[in-house]
This record gives structure tokens, sequence and C-alpha cells, in this order.
């Protein structure tokens, strides 16, 4: 496996016999977390950032000389769109660190990219369908995370005024 690929797969996750997709953002968000912990948000929205640009191009490369496009095994989308639900949903859970609050706010993360990376409504579901090359597949999962991360914020807001 070439360095584009183990890139490309998030170190292999994206080989994964079934749910590649969901295997990926599984195997994304451990990494995702500690660079959250130890270095904070802002580095992991820059890290996404990153990883972001470098995925357009690397997917571009690749779909250029493979013909294909979007194949299941590349993940990196999925890294960059749950991360990125990490960062906006973090912000939601920040005035009340507490451990059940962490657990919650990791739980939500992963589910809600997944439905929204998943179920592609609306402007995902379009860029999916008509935007090729790397822009289309980082493209619908930037925006798949940020429509977890708001929908995160939102019901972490109403569980901290529930309990607080």
């Amino acid at each position: 496996m070439n360095l584009q690929k183990i890139f490309l797969s998030f170190f292999g996750s994206g080989y994964a016999p079934k749910a590649p997709g969901t295997i990926g953002t599984l195997a994304s968000m451990p990494l995702g977390l500690l660079i959250l912990y130890y270095m904070g948000e802002k580095s992991l929205f820059t890290i996404t950032f990153v990883i972001t640009v470098i995925g357009i191009l690397e997917v571009n490369k690749y779909e250029n000389s493979s013909g294909s496009h979007d194949d299941s095994w590349i993940v990196i989308d999925e890294t960059a769109g749950v991360w990125l639900t990490m960062v906006i949903t973090y912000q939601g859970f920040i005035t009340h660190p507490t451990t059940t609050m962490a657990i919650l706010a990791v739980t939500l993360s992963f589910f809600s990219f997944r439905l929204f990376d998943i179920w592609k409504p609306s402007t995902i579901g379009w860029i999916d369908r008509n935007l090729k090359g790397g822009l289309g597949v980082m493209l619908d999962d930037t925006l798949a995370g940020i429509a977890a991360g708001l929908l995160n914020l939102l019901i972490i807001k109403g569980v901290i005024e529930a309990l607080y």
C-alpha cells in the first residue's frame, strides 16, 4: 500500500470488508480526541482544514489515474467530517466539561455525523451527486460534519438546560 492509499484510507481503515465509512469514522475518532484533548479545538480545526485540502488534492490525483470516483475505501472525507463535528460539538459542552458531557459529545459526534453522511439531505446530497473530483468527495462530508455539529449544539444546549 502506498502513502497515498494509506492517507486516503485513513491508515487502511477504509479497507474494512463491511461499512468502510462507519469503520473509517470510528477509526478517526480516537486520534481526533487525542488532538482535541492535548492540543485543543483550534488545533483540531486547523488539522482538519489541512487534511481536507490535502484530501481534495490527493483524491483528484487518485481519480485522474484510476478513472473512478469516490471509491468506498476512501474515508479521509469521513475523518475530516467527524473531526469537524467534534470541533463544533466541543463548543457546546465546554461550559460544563464533565465526563458525562464528554461522553455525550463523543457519542453524538459519531451518530449525528453518520446520520448526515448517510442521509445526505439537501445541499449535502446535491454535492454528493453532482460535484465530481476531490472537492465533491470532501465537501459533502464537510457539510455533513457542520450539520451534525450544529445539531449536537442544540441537543447539548437542551441537556445542559435540563441538568443545570
